[in-house]
């Protein structure tokens, strides 16, 4: 099993990637190792690699027109007034910022389901109220990506039902008949676990105060801004973005619609439309370009036919312990999911091999429901190439103080995926 093409390439990836080795040319090369491990050439893998980069394509559209958007309503002057008065009702209480940011994360999976989208906009203006409250933006990484990801374990609305959705059907497909309200019931324990990593990282590991260099305009008052016309445009723009990818499905007609919106409005000026669109491939090309490499990335693990080869051999090692068993199925979930790079495509793989192992170990149809579900979200939180990493750092990198790598990722990693594996495995003893 060590020698598994997946293990070899994402293992690769991980020591590239601490080593702050560029993301896409970790990514890159780990996709390398995986095929020529696998028995691939350099030449077949690189192919696969490009003809996958397809499947992350309208993401990648949906990061450059939501950085194009953010840009535009920061230049508007209405993200200012925005951060303004979240930091009138925060004031100096720094733990009630990073809970306010953590609750608009957990809404934008559901209450207003746009992913991402909110944080090119949200964040950066608030940077200077981070850096006056010294705020160590590993803990807002890790507020952020708790909003991204625990929401959709836990609640089956919006991108929730999507994900227990898959979690229920391929539990059914697989012989161990589920309904959507009994994966949701079981799912809350994972929930906690999240949560419990979210309290010791803002309350223990990343308290203490850090600084951050202050551009000389963070300390100039603001309060003199006033509400106006292209600022209601540009809230218009927002909304107009929101409510056409809510009515359509697709978040780059959203962010399409508003920029016209906002360019007929002249809240983005004709002669500066070019100049925005710049901005916006500044802030958010490289996330993009990311996506589409891990697409590609994740085609090249498929193509290998490493993970049934992962899956199937971890029953020769686990015989019947059953705690063992569900330890092992995790720790394989982990990496097939840091492979493929989303929880979501990661539970169709593994449901069909972990669902007939776990009946034979004797779990419960509850305890191989929250096994499969654990085992799919393990690694879409500290994985290099997963928006649930991606789009905080877009946002508190804004300024360049802030590392994606040791920053986002591995705290992220460590807070949340560990108590995920606890947590998944003793929802599976217990349930």
């Amino acid at each position: 099993m060590l020698f598994n093409p997946v293990i070899l390439s994402v293992t690769a990836m991980m020591v590239l990637c601490l080593l702050k080795l560029n993301v896409i040319i970790a990514i890159l090369i780990s996709a390398l190792i995986a095929g020529v491990s696998a028995g691939m050439g350099l030449g077949e893998t690189m192919s696969i690699l490009i003809n996958g980069m397809g499947g992350n394509s309208e993401t990648a559209l949906s990061y450059i027109l939501l950085g194009t958007l953010a840009v535009a309503i920061n230049n508007s002057g209405l993200a200012k007034i925005i951060a303004l008065k979240i930091s009138g009702i925060v004031k100096n209480k720094k733990i009630l910022l990073i809970f306010i940011l953590a609750a608009i994360a957990c809404s934008s999976q559901n209450l207003i389901p746009v992913h991402i989208a909110f944080i090119p906009i949200l964040i950066p203006p608030l940077l200077p109220l981070m850096n006056k409250l010294k705020i160590d933006r590993r803990a807002v990484a890790c507020a952020l990506t708790f909003g991204l990801k625990a929401p959709y374990i836990v609640l089956p609305v919006g991108f929730g039902l999507i994900f227990q959705t898959i979690v229920k059907d391929q539990l059914n497909a697989n012989n161990v008949p589920m309904t959507l309200k009994e994966v949701s019931s079981v799912n809350w324990l994972l929930g906690a676990g999240m949560l419990l990593g979210l309290l010791i990282a803002v309350f223990f590991s990343y308290r203490k105060p850090r600084e951050y260099k202050i551009n000389e305009e963070e300390n100039k008052s603001e309060n003199d801004i006033i509400f106006e016309k292209k600022h209601m445009f540009a809230l218009i723009g927002a909304v107009i973005a929101f409510g056409v990818q809510l009515k359509t499905g697709s978040l780059p007609l959203g962010a399409l619609f508003a920029l016209m919106f906002m360019a007929i409005t002249n809240v983005i000026p004709w002669k500066h439309i070019d100049e925005t669109l710049d901005g916006g491939l500044h802030l958010m090309g490289f996330i993009a370009f990311v996506m589409l490499v891990a697409a590609g990335y994740g085609n090249v693990i498929r193509e290998t036919g490493a993970v049934p080869e992962l899956v199937e051999g971890v029953i020769s090692i686990i015989g019947t312990n059953k705690i063992l068993g569900a330890f092992v199925m995790l720790l394989v979930g982990l990496f097939v999911t840091l492979g493929i790079g989303t929880s979501f495509g990661t539970i169709p793989i593994l449901a069909v091999i972990y669902c007939p192992l776990a009946i034979s170990l004797g779990f419960s149809p509850a305890g191989t429901a929250i096994l499969v579900a654990a085992a799919g979200a393990l690694g879409d939180a500290g994985s290099p190439a997963s928006d649930s990493t991606l789009g905080p750092t877009a946002g508190l990198n804004a300024d360049g103080q802030h590392q994606h790598i040791w920053d986002t990722c591995v705290p992220t990693f460590l807070h949340y995926n560990i108590p995920l594996i606890i947590f998944g495995l003793i929802g599976s003893l217990v349930f």
